[in-house]
């Protein structure tokens, strides 16, 4: 079971740090990502992290501003969020895989977490 936390209030341009941690297992194995829904609007994907090292990706939207990354000793996954626009208000979701993908996405995600609200206000 995935649990995201982090989320809150920003003022655009702020920053804010999303965790993810997996009860029941470990995020230091398999392919692991984010992914967002906004108000009426598809869920859509922000950013994984491939096995292998440092092999990442991002949508364009957040491309220069977000960045995934896990931490071996508290056993967690992070998006690291760095000028925060109005339109990245959301609901962030962490996802996860035991598959380990070198490039490309898993088509379904094993394992999703429930969402930690982030509201960037104007």
């Amino acid at each position: 079971q995935l649990q995201a936390s982090g989320g809150g209030l920003v003022q655009a341009g702020g920053s804010l740090r999303l965790s993810c941690t997996a009860s029941g297992g470990t995020v230091s194995s398999g392919t692991w990502g984010w992914f967002r829904q906004a108000p009426g609007k598809e869920r859509e994907f922000v950013a994984i992290l491939r096995w292998g090292r440092v092999n990442t990706d991002y949508s364009d939207y957040v491309k220069g501003r977000f960045t995934i990354s896990r931490e071996s000793a508290s056993d967690t996954l992070y998006l690291q969020m760095n000028n925060l626009k109005p339109e990245d208000t959301a609901v962030y979701y962490c996802v996860g895989d035991r598959r380990k993908y070198y490039n490309g996405r898993p088509p379904t995600w094993e394992y999703w977490g429930k969402g930690t609200q982030v509201t960037v206000s104007s």
